[in-house]
């Protein structure tokens, strides 16, 4: 008896210890989980991938783009600005209990713990939309145990620190729904063609559906997937309460309209500018890509977002869709060599070669003004300078070639003077000037405007053979601009590092006087007239209500207009990447994209006249001779030349040239498009009268 009592003592304390053994590790237990609670909610977040991507900003400090290794494209919004529906969608489909739950769903958790062990895998998961955010924001996608737990670490601090709201935002902005679009503001405009908040239920279900599988579910890839797969979520929001069964009838019905494939467009400002910059940082700046995706560093440029808008909707306005055509426009400040716009095609998803860029495009008659200015400075050629616009065989290389280069529509126009060559641009005035120049003469002007591709010194040269790329003809033509100096182009300002610390500053450069300031002039002044009557820019002359000078080219592949006012120096270029021939109405879109970006870029600042500067002279000539305007002639036409070469001889009448042919082609010069020249114009009344 006394055994048996001694046993049941013995158990009675092997039980109590048992009891204080478990009580004192259940107190460990609950310390430990605060104090961990407590590490986390004191510890910090890692920094997420978005923080730390490296970030472009234009000339105001305003954020153009962000640099990021997957080509994010994403537009941040507050929760309010999110339609109820997709905000209902997403959770019936994504996590019901989200408002319910600490960020951990414990029974999915313990069901995916037991398929896991019995796997030997993870095979399976149960993520809430907090785990989903912390795996977005942090970690990679890497099924393994190390990366489960540090998700849970993370998912617990994210519940610690932030409210629901604000957790939902930031998954809402950061999820991914396919072709490169991050965040429902990017979706909603990229599949639909308008704001998340304008989305009906019938949109809010088909891009919720989107995240599970954007490529398997994407509606442009595979649409009954989509579909399918938006009935489940519509199912889903029933089970919840948020929307009736006929609500999901209809919604499931109704025909949504996307946007076509071909529209669909980066909702990043500048996306060809930012590629432009992140080549410039590393090959120039000697900056890393890792440092551009993960340094946090701020890149301050010259881009100004209002001038970029107006290209980008100049060339939406300008450019066909459906069409293979493509297209670059970049725009530079002549007064200082920024770059404050810069477009280099029409699609950016569609297709990421930037065209500003492209050495491969012959300038066409765009090229004649800097053959032009070559000849002025050279004083071998002047504004009153007459050729015989005729059928033409040019010998050159001491005889040993030849060169018959022709007119447009085979239109000749008799002997015609700078003014009207430029104009109507004609051939065969162009060739005459370089075989009375030379053509290395124009290779040297060429380059001393900063263009760097191979000229060829034959010719055809003055008809812009050679290959240059529209970033090379704007900074050449802003030299014109600005009066002969010479500003390099710039696009980056200034670097700093994630501390605020300059790492880069761009070096002060002193405009270098390249050409002579009244050859720069008088090429303008007779430029101005390529947006005048017979002028083959005339048809845009309304759109502009300012001073501009320009040139248009046109060969068979390619279309150009290069112009500049005070303000900016611009090329716009269309082709096919494939080097096919334009059509007549392909080689039309150049002038009008360039006069809507003109007027809509400039649009708040006052019309301004070029300025004159010293050396320059105006006289009446006559037409027809190129002679001083005497009493007894009967057309007189005011026009500026550098001191010293203009006209001595007067004339005195029509016993000068009675020829009425020479006559017809004086003032009735038809240009590339048939555009007859009329006698006056209003804008050159204007001009002249401010001039004298």
């Amino acid at each position: 008896m006394t055994q048996h009592r001694q046993k049941t003592r013995k158990r009675g304390f092997r039980l109590l210890k048992w009891i204080k053994s478990l009580s004192l590790l259940a107190v460990l237990g609950v310390i430990a989980t605060i104090a961990g609670l407590v590490y986390l909610y004191a510890t910090s977040l890692p920094l997420a991938d978005s923080d730390r991507n490296s970030r472009l900003l234009d000339s105001q400090g305003e954020v153009i783009a962000t640099f990021s290794a997957g080509g994010k494209d994403s537009v941040p919004v507050q929760l309010q600005d999110i339609s109820k529906d997709l905000v209902n969608a997403t959770l019936a489909v994504e996590d019901r209990k989200f408002y319910d739950h600490y960020g951990f769903d414990i029974q999915g958790v313990g069901r995916a713990v037991l398929v896991n062990l019995q796997h030997m895998e993870m095979s399976q998961g149960a993520s809430t939309l907090t785990q989903q955010l912390a795996r977005n924001l942090y970690l990679s996608h890497e099924k393994t145990w190390t990366r489960k737990a540090k998700e849970a670490m993370y998912t617990a601090q994210l519940e610690m620190k932030y409210s629901k709201d604000e957790i939902l935002q930031m998954y809402l902005n950061e999820i991914y729904y396919g072709h490169g679009a991050y965040g429902i503001e990017a979706a909603s405009r990229m599949y639909f063609g308008k704001s998340a908040k304008q989305l009906d239920l019938a949109e809010s279900a088909m891009l919720a559906g989107i995240p599970k599988g954007p490529t398997y579910y994407s509606p442009y890839n595979h649409m009954k997937n989509a579909k399918d797969r938006q009935k489940i979520v519509l199912a889903a929001m029933v089970d919840i309460g948020k929307i009736t069964k006929a609500e999901a009838d209809k919604a499931y019905e109704e025909m949504l309209s996307f946007k076509p494939e071909s529209e669909r467009k980066t909702v990043e400002s500048a996306p060809y500018f930012r590629d432009y910059i992140r080549s410039l940082a590393v090959k120039e700046l000697g900056i890393s890509e890792a440092m551009l995706d993960h340094g946090g560093l701020n890149i301050y440029t010259t881009l100004d977002l209002r001038v970029q808008k107006a290209a980008e909707d100049a060339v939406a306005k300008g450019m066909d869709p459906s069409s293979e055509l493509e297209t670059a426009l970049v725009s530079i400040d002549p007064r200082t060599g920024y770059i404050k716009a810069m477009v280099g095609g029409k699609n950016y998803r569609n297709n990421q070669i930037n065209h500003v860029l492209a050495t491969t495009r012959q300038p066409g008659s765009a090229f004649k003004p800097i053959m032009y200015l070559a000849a002025l400075e050279s004083k071998e050629l002047t504004s009153a300078s007459i050729f015989n616009s005729e059928p033409t065989l040019f010998h050159y290389d001491n005889d040993r070639k030849t060169y018959k280069p022709g007119n447009f529509g085979d239109k000749y126009l008799g002997e015609i003077d700078l003014r009207q060559a430029i104009a109507a641009s004609d051939n065969i005035y162009a060739v005459n000037t370089i075989m009375q120049i030379g053509p290395e003469q124009v290779v040297d002007m060429a380059k001393s405007l900063g263009i760097t591709s191979n000229l060829s010194a034959v010719p055809s040269l003055a008809l812009g053979t050679s290959p240059v790329s529209p970033l090379e003809m704007a900074s050449a033509f802003s030299v014109i601009a600005a009066g002969g100096q010479r500003m390099p182009p710039v696009a980056i300002l200034q670097v700093t590092d994630a501390t605020g610390r300059v790492i880069y500053e761009a070096p002060q450069t002193k405009a270098e006087n390249v050409v002579e300031p009244a050859a720069a002039y008088v090429l303008t002044r007779l430029m101005e007239s390529v947006f005048e009557n017979g002028g083959t820019g005339n048809r845009v002359a309304t759109t502009i209500k300012r001073p501009v000078a320009g040139k248009t080219g046109t060969t068979n592949t390619d279309a150009w207009m290069v112009g500049f006012t005070p303000e900016l120096s611009t090329a716009v270029w269309v082709g096919y990447d494939q080097g096919k021939a334009i059509s007549t109405s392909d080689g039309r879109r150049a002038a009008p994209m360039f006069a809507q970006f003109t007027e809509q870029a400039l649009a708040s600042v006052p019309p301004k006249i070029f300025p004159v500067p010293d050396h320059v002279v105006s006289v009446y000539i006559d037409p027809e001779s190129g002679k001083l305007a005497g009493n007894g002639c009967e057309e007189k036409r005011l026009e500026v030349f550098i001191d010293g070469t203009e006209p001595t001889e007067t004339c005195t009448g029509k016993t000068d040239d009675t020829d009425p042919k020479k006559n017809e082609g004086s003032h009735e010069v038809q240009n590339q498009e048939g555009i007859q020249e009329e006698k006056h114009s209003w804008w050159r009344d204007f001009k002249r009268w401010w001039v004298e």
